[in-house]
């Protein structure tokens, strides 16, 4: 098991600004591979309703559009943006579009999926919507399918909070 945690990692939001995980010490984060053409997208809704509701206890939700699954997220980092602000109006960080499977894969989904591999131990991810739960400590505590509804993680983010 590495000694790594998800404070080692940066990214960049859809604004072109670094986020330093280390920022986020102490926080819970739910991180979540998104795409805006999905049968998934609902569940933007799902995911503000979490950061709305929990932030204040620490909860970060951060999102990565990617465009691996079906192209369903074609768009500029401005245009998915927009989209969100649009139908969800999500206050969560909305990073740049990145890739999460692949060589190209952004160093921290890389990490997720060495720290929490999917159903039969497998890594890559299958689809938009996979979710990451990480505790304060910034260890990778779990991964949830693209099917299970935010809603349905309350329960384990309320534990960690």
């Amino acid at each position: 098991m590495s000694s790594q945690t998800i404070y080692e990692f940066s990214a960049i939001d859809n604004k072109g600004n670094d986020l330093l995980l280390s920022e986020l010490k102490g926080k819970v984060l739910l991180i979540v591979n998104t795409a805006s053409a999905c049968g998934f997208t609902p569940q933007y809704a799902g995911l503000q309703e979490l950061s709305k509701r929990y932030k204040e206890d620490g909860l970060e939700v951060i999102a990565f559009p990617c465009n691996q699954f079906g192209k369903q997220e074609k768009g500029s980092n401005s245009e998915i943006a927009s989209f969100c602000d649009l139908n969800f109006n999500i206050n969560f960080p909305l990073m740049e579009k990145v890739e999460v499977n692949g060589p190209n894969s952004h160093p921290l989904f890389s990490f997720l999926k060495e720290q929490a591999p999917g159903i039969f131990g497998t890594k890559g991810i299958k689809w938009n919507f996979t979710k990451f739960l990480v505790n304060r400590d910034g260890t990778v505590i779990k991964r949830y399918s693209p099917k299970t509804k935010p809603e349905e993680i309350a329960n384990d983010i309320k534990r960690m909070l």
